[in-house]
C-alpha cells in the first residue's frame, strides 16, 4: 500500500466515525426540522472534516484533493444528502475561492474560522428572475466613499439562513453584461442583509435554502474579492470543482442506494422466493452496479485532469449531465424495488430518492450541460 493509499485510509476512517457519532444519530430529527443546527458545523470543524485539502497555515489538514472529495462522497453515501450538499458549498466551493481568488488578508481573515466552523460560508449567484442565465443578474454593487453599496436578492442560497459570510455575485457595471460581474465577501451581520424564511423542497430538507436579501448594503473595499469585473470568469474557473462535488456526490449517494436495496431484496420473500431471485431484480442491479463503475472511472479521470490544470468546461458537463442523470435513475430502479415500503419515510430508500431530484438541477441543468457539450462539438 502506497502512502497516498494509507493517508486516503485513515482519513475515510476518520470521516465515517465522525459521521456516524455526531450525524447518524440525529439526521432524522434535523429532515423533519427542515434545517442542520449551527453547532454541527462546529463540531466538524473540530473533527478536522472541513478545509481538509486547505494548507496548513490557515488550520487545514493539507491532504490531497481526492480525500476531499471523498468526504462529500461519504457523506452522501450515508445518505446525508442535505449535509452533502451545504459541505460541497462550504468546504468544496466557498473556501477555494478564497484560497484562489483572495488576498492574503483575506485568507487569514476566513480560512482558519470556516476550518474551525466559527464561520459558514454560502455563495450568493442564482436570483429570483436569474438561474442559469448568470449575466441576466440585476444585483448590483456601487462605488461609495471608502467600499461598496450592495442591493439585490439572492434565492435558493444553500447555507442561507445560518451562514456567517457569503460570496455574492454582484453587478459593478451594468452595461457590461458577463464583463461586469464582481465577487465580494460579505458579512451577513452589516447592517442592511436580511434573510427569508427557508424554503420548503421536497427534498434535501435538512440542507437549510433560504431567499437572501441585500438594502444599500455597506461592505468595505477589501470585501471585493479578485479583481473587479472579473466575477463571471472567476465563477466559469471555478465551476470544475464544484462540479466535481456534485460528481462525488451522485456516487455516494448511488452507492448507498444499492446498498440498501441489495441488502433489502434478500431478505423480502415474494411467490415463495427472495426478490434477489427474480431475473428482474437482478439485472436492475446488475445495471447499477455497471453504470456506477463506469461513472467512477470518468470521475477519477476528471480528478487526475483537475490535478494538472487540464480538466475543461466540456469535461465538467460531461461529469455533471451523466452522473447526476445515472444517481436520479439508480434511485428510481431501487425504489422500485422496495415496492410500497419504499414510498414510505421509514425506509431510508424513499431519502435517496427525493434528495437525488435536485442534482440535475443546480450548479448548472442537465439542459445547460448539453448545450456545453454541444457548443465544444459545433460552436455557438
Amino acid at each position: 500500500m502506497s502512502a497516498e493509499q494509507a493517508e486516503t485510509e485513515l482519513f475515510q476512517a476518520m470521516i465515517v466515525r465522525a459521521l456516524e457519532q455526531e450525524v447518524t444519530p440525529f439526521y432524522e430529527q434535523w429532515e423533519e426540522a427542515g434545517e442542520i443546527p449551527r453547532q454541527l458545523w462546529h463540531t466538524l470543524g473540530q473533527a478536522g472534516m472541513l478545509g481538509i485539502d486547505m494548507p496548513e497555515e490557515y488550520g487545514g489538514a493539507a491532504a490531497s484533493f481526492e480525500v476531499s472529495q471523498l468526504a462529500i462522497e461519504e457523506i452522501a453515501r450515508m445518505g446525508f444528502g442535505g449535509l452533502a450538499s451545504g459541505y460541497n458549498i462550504h468546504a468544496n466551493i466557498v473556501m477555494p475561492y478564497i484560497l484562489h481568488l483572495g488576498n492574503e488578508q483575506q485568507k487569514q481573515a476566513w480560512l482558519p474560522a470556516m476550518i474551525s466552523g466559527q464561520v459558514l460560508g454560502a455563495i450568493a449567484m442564482t436570483e429570483p428572475g436569474a438561474g442559469s442565465d448568470l449575466a441576466a443578474m440585476r444585483t448590483t454593487a456601487e462605488r461609495t466613499e471608502g467600499g461598496w453599496r450592495i442591493n439585490g436578492a439572492k434565492v435558493f442560497i444553500t447555507n442561507g439562513l445560518h451562514a456567517d459570510m457569503v460570496i455574492v455575485c454582484a453587478k459593478t457595471d451594468p452595461k457590461a453584461g458577463a464583463k461586469g460581474v464582481s465577487l465580494f465577501l460579505v458579512d451577513t451581520s452589516l447592517p442592511g442583509f436580511s434573510r427569508g424564511k427557508g424554503i420548503k423542497k421536497i427534498g434535501q430538507h435538512a440542507s437549510d435554502t433560504a431567499e437572501l436579501f441585500f438594502s444599500d448594503l455597506i461592505v468595505p473595499e477589501e470585501a471585493l474579492l479578485g479583481e473587479e469585473g472579473k466575477g463571471f470568469a472567476y465563477l466559469m474557473q471555478e465551476l470544475p470543482r464544484e462540479r466535481l462535488g456534485v460528481g462525488a456526490q451522485a456516487i455516494g449517494a448511488s452507492e448507498g442506494a444499492l446498498a440498501l436495496t441489495l441488502d433489502y431484496v434478500q431478505q423480502r420473500q415474494a411467490f415463495g422466493q427472495r426478490i434477489a431471485d427474480f431475473q428482474n431484480t437482478r439485472f436492475k442491479l446488475a445495471e447499477a452496479r455497471a453504470r456506477i463503475d463506469m461513472a467512477r472511472a470518468y470521475l477519477n479521470q476528471c480528478i487526475s485532469k483537475y490535478h494538472q490544470g487540464a480538466m475543461t468546461a466540456t469535461d465538467a458537463a460531461i461529469l455533471k449531465l451523466m452522473l447526476t442523470e445515472m444517481q436520479c435513475d439508480i434511485a428510481h430502479e431501487c425504489l422500485q424495488l422496495f415496492g410500497g415500503y419504499g414510498y414510505t419515510l421509514e425506509y431510508p430508500i424513499s431519502r435517496f430518492f427525493v434528495d437525488a431530484r435536485v442534482q440535475t438541477i443546480y450548479a448548472g441543468t442537465s439542459e445547460i450541460m448539453k448545450e456545453v457539450i454541444a457548443r465544444s462539438m459545433l460552436g455557438k
